[in-house]
């Protein structure tokens, strides 16, 4: 059986990984959305392009 500490730990990467793959789900969809009306800002917003390294 794990910790508490164990449990807090694992519940904080949790947390980590689910807004990671929120950000990338988030810029994947922007991104299909501007490629359907061939908008070139999907080439040059920064968050599209590296959504994990940028805050937005």
């Amino acid at each position: 059986m794990m910790g508490d500490s164990s449990l807090a730990a694992f519940d904080a990467l949790a947390a980590r990984l689910t807004a990671k793959a929120k950000a990338i789900a988030t810029a994947a969809a922007q991104s299909r959305s501007l490629s359907r009306r061939t908008d070139p800002r999907r080439w040059r917003t920064a968050a599209l392009l590296w959504p994990l390294f940028t805050k937005g």
